[in-house]
This record gives C-alpha cells, sequence and structure tokens, in this order.
C-alpha cells in the first residue's frame, strides 16, 4: 500500500501535526513500509499458536501466604489525627 500527498497531509491534520512540504515525500515512504509490514503480519498464520504470558518458560516463585506482622490497626488510629468511624479523616484534595 502506497500513501500519497493527500493521505499524508490527512493524517497529519488528524494527529494535529504540522509537516512541512518537504517532509511529506518521506512521511509518505516510512509510513507505506510501515503498512506494508502489518500486511506482512497479518498475513502470518497463528491460529495454532499458543499465547504466553511470558517469552521464557519460567514459573512463579510463590511464597506462603502467612501473616508476619501482627494488627496494630487501634494503635495507629489512636494517634492519627482525625479518625472516625474505623477511617481515617483527611482533608478535601478536590474541590
Amino acid at each position: 500500500m502506497s500513501l500519497q500527498r493527500s493521505d499524508i497531509e490527512k493524517i497529519a491534520h488528524l494527529a494535529r501535526l504540522a509537516v512541512t512540504e518537504e517532509d511529506i515525500p518521506r512521511y509518505a515512504r516510512e509510513l507505506s513500509n510501515i503498512l506494508q509490514m502489518v500486511e506482512q503480519m497479518n498475513g502470518v498464520v497463528t491460529h495454532a499458536v499458543v499465547p504466553m504470558a511470558h517469552p521464557m518458560e519460567a514459573g512463579q516463585r510463590l511464597r506462603a501466604d502467612q501473616i508476619t506482622e501482627t494488627d496494630q490497626r487501634e494503635r495507629f488510629q489512636a494517634i492519627a489525627p482525625q479518625v472516625e468511624a474505623g477511617l481515617y479523616l483527611v482533608p478535601k484534595v478536590i474541590e
């Protein structure tokens, strides 16, 4: 697919980009190359390819879900500037 001058001008307008007259042929060539690569990639048969979460065969190292700290909520709320119904009150930031 080869882009024309009018295509580049329309793309530049939609993207709100200022493109000089001397840059239009370069943009047309480079964007055409990108679109050709996308067309080539669309032609690849991928229906039998299994999606991967990671390119390397690596498993997650998981640790045991254990409580390592004691509940100190009452202690922290006792020293908080303002608390109401178990919630910390903070100044309003957005008006």
